[in-house]
């Protein structure tokens, strides 16, 4: 009665575990379904020429400053005179060698007009950056130059989705090739005899290769924007290699390389079966004292070149996995910002223990179908205990860095992943708690078979030494009658019946350990952990792909762009009302949205934009996008970033480059599923 009633608390729990997995993988799909492309992690700060500025005379060259170090490439800063040609001299550059500026030498006798400054770049962690601007020299004019064609810092959708799915199997491959290989080394060295984990070792193995093979080609595409078919142009490839996440790329291969001959020595050394040592007899008298002795010597000694290499092996081990955590680490968050000499060893433990974690996982599912005895279970049971530990100090830490305040929880996406990646962790506790109970269980029945199966083995030890007697007897007796004619004992013919009969027990044995049900309660709950695990690495990806928390948070209240040097405004002021319907039920699915944009002339504009229900309220919307565009010249759309002033209203600047008959656009979504875009037009300039 009580082991049924403990079934049923542990089937209760993994229920109640399986029901918030689903809500976190809902969530997660929620997240990946609204998110739009990752922001730059590197902010431009000031320009000189400032943007939209005019300035009296030709400037001798275009600067850009940045909150943090950048790489440059030969077209990080373009420059456009107002027919589209480039005025530049094609040589960008870090001014007085600081890396968190640009610039780039213009020509000489550039006449009146406005120009247009393009730049890309690579940030401190690897993540590509760019925008455009604009500015006149003389007086403002037009401009042949798209400006949404040359700022968009946004890699293709394709080649996006390639390099963050090639980057997940990179993490993915790492924990099962460091996990698994510390798991055989630690925990159950007969594992590497085992055909299910050997596989394993060289999934991860080769899965790492062919994934930081085609990080290396398609970063080069993520970087520029292109499309797919630029992953193999040589000259991107070679730019890649001469950046910071390049050397670490390559980096990556050579210790692969020597990965290759470590897993060659590993299964060389410790997959061949070992002799077991005949257990001591007991010793009744000094001469069979030092016979015991002796033997225990032998044994010893046998022992010792196995545990030798396993010495060996573990420090060679573990000197490639911090070499190739560190080329991770060095090349993300962890490689700039605030108290780096303590971030990056931290992040190294963190990489390093969630590999030992999640790859040994791998290791204990095969390792549960193959005899992997209660005493292995175990001690990766503790060892986990110890994994768990430095994996949630060293998160918490992280965190901590990211984030900068409660705030950024919630308010932006890199907050609300990290929360995401909490209810993940939280989950597999849970699981994690109820493997532990089934690893007790195990350890009990095991215990408690020991026992019958040593009767088992004794009384048919005794039954095969007196059918061997009686072979014998029977043997001796026909041989005396016929004079051995008859051949009765064949020791061949004894030979094979006993290893049928080695067989067929150690096959009994094998199928009762692998059918027991504590055995397979432990499967499938380290089958659920090795899931949710995996959904960590998931999110984890995108943690390493969004801002911070504090960069995100710093950049939303940087004010607004400099325009020393701007005309004085007009002092017009126009208000559209766009009437909308999306269709909806809810209140808020009809009304008027009210524009009002200052001083209506090129540069920057102050753009408020009001909502409102049919009841003439302010209303409140999921989501509401405002955007110019100059079809006459095919100039746009160009959104405008809104920043909400309480319930209905929100502000943006609007950068309008060119005089002319816009077009306004304000799309309204006020469900899931109703959206409209209202339309309406408003002239700049004379």
């Amino acid at each position: 009665m009580a082991t049924r009633r403990g079934t049923h608390v542990v089937t209760g729990a993994r229920r109640r575990l399986g029901a918030l997995l689903a809500v976190l993988v809902a969530a997660l799909g929620l997240v990946l379904g609204g998110a739009t492309a990752a922001s730059a992690h590197a902010t431009l700060e000031g320009t000189d020429p400032a943007r939209g500025s005019v300035v009296a005379a030709a400037p001798g060259a275009v600067t850009l400053t940045f909150s943090e170090g950048v790489s440059l490439a030969a077209d990080s800063v373009r420059v456009l005179d107002p027919q589209g040609k480039a005025v530049d001299d094609g040589k960008p550059e870090h001014v007085d060698g600081k890396s968190a500026t640009a610039r780039v030498a213009l020509r000489s006798g550039l006449g009146n007009g406005t120009y247009t400054v393009a730049w890309r770049a690579v940030s401190e962690d690897s993540h590509p950056v760019g925008g455009a601007f604009t500015f006149s020299i003389g007086a403002p004019s037009d401009t042949s130059v798209n400006a949404a064609a040359v700022q968009g810092a946004e890699a293709q959708g394709a080649v996006a989705f390639a390099y963050g799915t090639a980057r997940t199997v990179a993490y993915v491959a790492f924990a099962l090739l460091a996990g698994a290989a510390a798991f055989v080394l630690v925990v159950w060295p007969g594992g590497t005899a085992v055909r299910g984990v050997q596989r394993l070792l060289m999934t991860g193995w080769v899965a790492l290769l062919l994934s930081t093979v085609a990080v290396l080609l398609l970063r080069g595409p993520y970087e520029r924007g292109t499309g797919l078919g630029q992953s193999f142009d040589l000259s991107l490839v070679r730019a890649t290699l001469d950046e910071r996440i390049g050397t670490a790329l390559a980096a990556r291969l050579l210790l692969l390389a020597a990965a290759g001959v470590f897993l060659s020595l590993l299964v060389g050394q410790l997959g061949t079966p070992q002799p077991k040592p005949a257990a001591p007899e007991p010793a009744d008298d000094p001469e069979d004292e030092e016979e015991a002795e002796l033997r225990r010597l032998e044994r010893a000694a046998a022992e010792a070149p196995q545990r030798d290499a396993r010495l060996g092996l573990g420090l060679a081990g573990l000197a490639l996995a911090l070499a190739l955590t560190a080329t991770w680490v060095g090349a993300d968050h962890s490689a700039v910002g605030i108290q780096v000499a303590l971030a990056l060893p931290l992040a190294a433990v963190h990489l390093l223990a969630m590999a030992g974690w999640l790859g040994g996982l791998a290791v204990l599912v095969v390792g549960l179908r193959h005899g992997l005895p209660a005493a292995a279970v175990d001690r990766f049971s503790k060892l986990a205990l110890w994994l768990v530990s430095a994996l949630v100090a060293t998160g918490v830490y992280q965190s901590w860095r990211g984030l900068g305040s409660w705030s950024a929880l919630v308010d932006t996406s890199y907050g609300r992943l990290l929360l995401i990646k909490v209810g993940c962790v939280a989950a597999m506790l849970g699981v994690a708690w109820i493997s532990r109970a089934w690893t007790a269980r195990l350890r009990t029945a095991d215990e408690s078979a020991g026992a019958p199966q040593e009767a088992r083995a004794d009384e048919s030890a005794a039954v095969g030494a007196g059918e061997s007697a009686a072979a014998e007897s029977g043997a001796a007796e026909s041989g005396a009658a016929g004079g051995g004619a008859a051949g009765g004992g064949d020791p061949a013919r004894a030979a094979q019946l006993a290893r049928q009969r080695a067989l067929r027990d150690r096959a009994r044995g094998e199928r009762g350990a692998a059918g027991s049900p504590a055995r397979a309660g432990l499967r499938r709950s380290v089958v659920v952990e090795t899931s949710v695990a995996v959904l960590v690495l998931v999110v984890t990806t995108m943690l390493t792909n969004s801002p911070p928390g504090r960069v995100a948070q710093a950049v939303a209240a940087a004010p607004a762009a400099p325009v020393a040097g701007a005309p004085a405004a007009p002092g017009r002021t126009e208000e559209l009302k766009l009437p909308y319907d999306t269709g909806g039920r809810t209140p808020n699915a009809k009304g008027t949205a009210t524009v009002t944009v200052e001083p209506v002339a090129t540069g920057p504009n102050q753009v408020t934009l009001k909502l409102a229900d049919s009841t003439g309220q302010p209303a409140e919307v999921p989501e509401l996008e405002l955007a110019f565009t100059l079809p006459d010249r095919d100039l746009g759309p160009l959104p405008v970033t809104l920043q909400p002033q309480g319930t209905g209203s929100w502000t943006g600047t609007a950068q309008l480059p060119l005089n002319g008959m816009w077009v306004v656009s304000v799309t309204v979504r006020s469900s899931d599923i109703d959206q409209v875009t209202a339309t309406r037009q408003l002239k700049v300039g004379p």
